[in-house]
């Protein structure tokens, strides 16, 4: 599917800040109608306030891991006419600093899987019927999902169960295209909570990884795992 004459619309979780919001600006800037998502009532209103400058917005602040307020999205993506496009960006890293998974308190790795892995799949389920043909989803992994990162074992496997989730949705549902993609490295606040203390400013910043999702929302890809950085104007071009 190639982006038809008409404005399409998508849902992003996560959007008031990092590359939640940088992709929600790219996409309001091409005339997208944007649902948004994020657990923060003020950073979500600013958020919307600055993307209504280019386009119709939607803000439904909650939490994701919360089925009511899933429901809530599915009931405003119906009311705007469906979906083109969802974007599972939003995502929690656990405790800062990361523990060792001997010392991980179990109960805060469930809340993790909770955010992560579940409620990027209760999103999906509670907006199926809002899929138009062809539609994009767009789930937000990390290079930790496929590395033994010392320290990442926590964060790492819910990214792990989230690739594993939608590769199967993607045999499960061949006639949607879903994408679940590394943006790599950068300069956002979970990465910084990642590595508390640390200079984390020689990281690419969250815009970097747009073109990439740019291209999978508006090209001709296969269902599959990308490198968000890693898809070439020219892979653009050919798609």
């Amino acid at each position: 599917m190639t982006v038809s004459t008409h404005s399409p619309t998508a849902l992003i979780t996560g959007a008031s800040r990092g590359l939640g919001f940088a992709l929600a600006n790219e996409l309001a800037r091409k005339s997208w109608h944007l649902l948004i998502n994020a657990r923060g009532i003020e950073a979500l209103e600013t958020a919307r306030e600055t993307l209504s400058v280019q386009t119709d917005v939607t803000a439904i602040p909650g939490n994701i891991a919360d089925p009511v307020h899933r429901q809530a999205l599915a009931e405003a993506a119906e009311a705007l006419g469906g979906l083109d496009a969802v974007i599972n960006n939003a995502g929690i890293l656990g405790p800062s600093p990361q523990p060792e998974l001997f010392d991980y308190p179990l109960g805060v790795l469930e809340q993790v899987y909770r955010t992560n892995v579940i409620a990027p799949l209760g999103i999906l389920q509670a907006v199926r019927h809002t899929l138009k043909p062809e539609a994009r989803i767009v789930n937000i992994t990390s290079d930790a999902a496929v590395e033994a990162y010392e320290g990442w074992g926590g964060y790492g496997s819910s990214k792990a169960a989230l690739e594993q989730v939608s590769a199967v949705l993607a045999a499960e549902n061949t006639d949607l295209r879903i994408y679940w993609v590394d943006p790599g490295d950068m300069r956002t606040q979970m990465h910084q909570e990642a590595f508390p203390g640390e200079d984390i400013s020689d990281r690419p910043l969250p815009e970097d990884s747009v073109p990439g999702l740019m291209a999978l929302l508006e090209g001709n890809f296969e269902s599959g795992r990308y490198q968000a950085r890693a898809i070439s104007t020219e892979t653009l071009v050919e798609a």
